[in-house]
């Protein structure tokens, strides 16, 4: 079974293809029942849909391909809760051959652009749906006329969603003034870029801040005109509008009009373009600071006005903090660190033994903030560069659950950054901005499913049915959940369980049906439903096996260690993983009891343990060697990466490139290591070119010049461009770096390799080898052995 192939179709990575029909069966499978989702994964087959889904009148699931049709009665039967439903009279000519997009058996993934509400009430006279013969190619759906397509003829001005006079998505950009003259130099001049490839519809404003908090007014023409706030207060969102004149009635509160009055913080760019530029070139570094401290900053205040303000103006669609910092927040709600030179910034040895005085608090100031984010739909970036660390293990949460991106780095004066920033802002053919806001995720599934929960960037909203489950995973407690914003690599991993109130029968099929609802780019509502299909099976089937999927279970297993590594202690998490994976081997593994050489697993499962045990060493686990901030930002990212990316963090992959011909994958071994061949590493955050010795040496003497060593230079070249093309590809922008062997560079290698070659080896034979009292691979697998026998 190719999973990859079944990826590209239905967005979904299932640990287990075939389940167990019974929750005690499905508990010793010991990997849980789970699906890695990609809700918006990029399909070139996606039917996009321009009238409203009809939908199941008792469970909520949208008309699907294994919905039942009786097509001279005009009902259609739910797979999932089997109620009988009505087509509407817009459906008359249904029929086998005539179907619409959504009954066609190939589209298990549709496409709904859902019908705008305006505020002219004559402009939507004749809200008429016409759809055509479904067997039409999802290139063409948008170009049938009203008679003989899909597509419906109520959409309002302008089909395509694009309405110039809809505001689009508001943008708060918040600078650090205490970066250093060069690094605001670098901000300033990409913000100005940025706003130079804004749609004119887009909301902008700014904020500033030091000690202090500045919040400029975009409308005031005279002069700069800024509202200030001390940063050591820590104010409510309704004295903050009261301070910037953003005055609320009682019915706006209550949600009864939708329009805030006129206020000029946050204004479109046609309206602004010139003041915010002007804004943007005046920001001068206030780094002047006593001998012997940091600058005085007030990040949380900072973030605490921008959401109060996105909060007054009332905007509902879609917004987006943007912070840009160049260190720890020094004052008031927040601090990281004091601003005393003497007083070292927290390690995660001071968090454990807590001696770390501002981490409790100012973690949970911004776990308050975090529910703020997601009640008013605003997402929260963070752009931090600094040679130190600037506090984002405190500022995970509110990132994280607002669906927020978050990079590091040393400086603003990167190519890093620079990419990053201008990806986030890239538009598609029709000049939208390619951003997905206000997103929401719902689960259908069969009565014999219960929904356990998810892990990834989304936040419970607490509402159950029958189908939630009492075993609560991650966010759960749910079917459905709230996204500040969605990418099209943004992953979920949901968890299910099997019920115990049904009977289930080995053979029969089961559904899930995952419904996306979010605003587009162009400001019109959309809503992706995909629905799918598995089977039960036997306890003892040998389906099971075969549809086990060791990469999507080794990155549901990376997302469950994290999630108990913020609130256990590392060795914790790695002998939860050891004790899974005994289990896992034992239940699995073909061996005569208390014989540990007769251990085999299948070419289903041989993978699995060689990814536990790389995990068990990644950062993501061991943090020694990392600040609370890396730390933070490796485990975000982790997070929210679909299956592909994420067993490349867990297990990076290493590419040998020789003479003997084209580059071939070796084992990450330090074994691998040879004078003569270049190796091209990428474990997703930092990609490494390693010249063996004697490469090395002839690069240095100019060899690759010499029109005779054609073959040599060709070599060089070729892990240049294909560590280009990752870097290229991927964002954010992973690390390169180039060293030799036997250079200080090595060591981002060799923290990685394998040690099977150490100071304890006996017959090195002149290889590289690994100072280290780690156990290798293999030591390992003869202990799981081992342990798996055991009766």
């Amino acid at each position: 079974m190719d999973f990859v192939e079944l990826e590209a179709i239905e967005g979904l990575r299932w640990t287990w293809n075939s389940w167990p029909p019974s929750k005690a069966d499905a508990s010793a499978l010991v990997i849980p029942l789970s699906v890695m989702c990609t809700p918006l994964m990029q399909s070139s087959e996606l039917p996009l849909l321009q009238y409203d889904p009809l939908i199941c009148g008792r469970c909520g699931a949208v008309l699907n391909p294994y919905a039942r049709v009786e097509y001279q009665s005009r009902i259609w039967v739910c797979p999932f809760c089997s109620q009988k439903n009505s087509f509407p009279r817009t459906y008359t000519g249904i029929g086998e051959n005539n179907l619409p997009a959504e009954l066609f058996p190939t589209y298990s993934t549709v496409e709904y652009q859902l019908e705008r509400k305006i505020s002219n009430p004559t402009s939507n006279l004749n809200p008429k749906l016409n759809w055509g013969n479904g067997m039409v190619s999802s290139s063409s759906l948008s170009s049938f006329t009203s008679s003989s397509s899909l597509v419906s003829s109520f959409s309002s001005s302008s089909p395509s969603g694009a309405d110039s006079r809809v505001l689009g998505p508001a943008f708060v950009f918040v600078v650090d003034a205490c970066s250093a003259a060069e690094e605001l130099r670098a901000i300033k001049n990409e913000l100005l870029l940025v706003l130079a490839k804004l749609p004119e519809n887009t909301l902008v404003g700014l904020v500033t801040f030091d000690s202090m908090v500045c919040v400029h007014d975009l409308g005031f023409a005279e002069c700069s005109r800024v509202v200030l706030f001390h940063g050591d207060r820590e104010l409510s969102s309704d004295q903050i509008q009261q301070f910037l004149g953003i005055t609320r009635t009682k019915q706006q509160q209550l949600g009864k009009i939708t329009s805030a009055e006129k206020q000029t913080f946050l204004l479109p760019v046609s309206e602004c373009e010139f003041s915010v530029t002007t804004a943007i070139e005046e920001i001068h570094s206030s780094e002047q600071v006593l001998p012997g401290h940091r600058p005085l900053r007030c990040t949380g205040a900072a973030i605490s006005a921008a959401i109060g303000l996105l909060e007054g103006s009332l905007v509902d669609k879609g917004s987006r903090i943007m912070v840009f910092t160049s260190g720890p927040a020094t004052v008031g709600p927040g601090i990281v660190v004091s601003s005393d030179l003497s007083n070292a910034i927290r390690t995660h040895r001071d968090i454990i033994n807590g001696h770390a005085p501002y981490y409790r608090r100012s973690s949970s100031f911004y776990k308050k903030l975090s529910q703020r984010l997601s009640d008013a739909s605003i997402v929260l970036d963070l752009f931090a560069y600094s040679l130190d660390q600037v506090g984002a293990s405190e500022l995970k949460v509110p990132v994280e659950t607002s669906g927020g991106f978050m990079m590091l780095g040393e400086t603003f004066d990167s190519d890093q950054f620079r990419k990053c920033l201008r990806h986030i802002f890239n538009r598609d053919e029709e000049g939208n901005l390619i951003m997905y806001f206000d997103s929401t995720i719902e689960i259908v599934t069969t009565k014999d499913v219960k929904i356990c929960g998810a892990l990834g960037p989304c936040v419970s909203l607490r509402k159950k049915n029958s189908l939630v489950s009492e075993n609560e995973i991650g966010e759960g407690g749910t079917y459905i959940w709230k996204l500040g914003t969605l990418t099209n690599k943004t992953c979920i991993a949901f968890f299910f369980q099997v019920s115990e109130e049904e009977k289930i029968q080995p053979g029969s099929a089961f559904f899930i049906q995952i419904i996306t609802r979010h605003v587009h780019g162009n400001m019109g509502m959309r809503k992706r439903v995909t629905t799918v299909a598995r089977r039960w099976v036997g306890k003892n089937s040998p389906e099971i096996a075969a549809g086990f999927d060791q990469e999507a279970a080794a990155s549901v297993m990376a997302r469950l260690a994290i999630h108990r590594a913020e609130t256990c202690y590392a060795r914790d998490v790695i002998r939860w993983l050891d004790n899974e994976l005994i289990r896992f081997a034992s239940k699995f593994g073909d061996y005569i009891q208390e014989d540990p050489s007769s251990f085999r697993l299948s070419s289903n499962f041989s993978l699995y343990p060689q990814f536990m045990y790389h995990l068990r060493r990644s950062q993501f686990i061991d943090v020694f060697n990392s600040s609370p901030d890396e730390t933070a930002y490796f485990r975000l990212m982790l997070n929210r990466e679909g299956v592909v990316g994420s067993v490349i963090m867990i297990q990076p992959t290493l590419f040998e490139y020789s003479f003997d011909g084209p580059p071939v994958p070796v084992l990450l071994d330090v074994r691998s290591i040879s004078p003569d061949v270049i190796l091209l590493f990428d474990s997703y955050f930092y990609i490494v070119i390693h010249y063996g010795s004697k490469i090395a040496q002839w690069r240095k003497l100019g060899y690759d010049r010499d029109p005779n060593n054609e073959n040599l230079r060709k070599l060089l070249e070729a892990p240049d461009i294909d560590a280009e093309q990752l870097v290229a590809e991927r964002i954010p922008v992973p690390k390169l770096i180039k060293c030799d062997q036997h250079s200080s560079q090595a060591r981002f290698l060799l923290a990685k390799l394998n040690p099977s070659v150490t100071q304890h080896s006996t017959h090195t034979d002149g290889m590289d080898i690994i100072f280290t009292d780690d156990f290798s691979l293999q030591v390992f697998i003869e202990h799981l052995q081992t342990l798996a026998v055991q009766g």
